[in-house]
């Protein structure tokens, strides 16, 4: 298992536009068979900075789900909306892998 962590820089007065971005993705990206763990937009401190975050089994599985996100009606027309309105300033994503499980469990004070 692999995690695709996708940082965006956005238009910090467009941040209604990504937040409709995301939860679209929160529909397709499921159904195109990535587990979805979720985008993050913009709460407190940088007004620019957003993530994007789901695991995979593989680069192969990615290859095949990124076709598959590219075929489907709500993942191209989310494609085109940020192509069209322009909020995403810049993207880059980096696949990692989880090295420090198993975690323990989770003790509240």
């Amino acid at each position: 298992m692999i995690t695709c962590f996708i940082r965006y820089e956005i238009d910090p007065f467009k941040k209604d536009d990504f937040t409709e971005y995301a939860r679209n993705w929160g529909q397709a990206i499921p159904r195109c068979g990535a587990d979805l763990i979720g985008y993050f937009g913009p709460h407190e401190g940088s007004a620019t900075t957003a993530y994007g975050v789901y695991n995979i089994d593989s680069l192969a599985a990615y290859e095949a789900y990124r076709a598959r996100l590219m075929a489907d009606p709500l993942g191209k027309e989310n494609y085109a909306f940020s192509k069209r309105e322009r909020f995403i300033l810049k993207e880059d994503r980096i696949f990692l892998k989880n090295v420090s499980m198993p975690h323990g469990a989770l003790v509240k004070p």
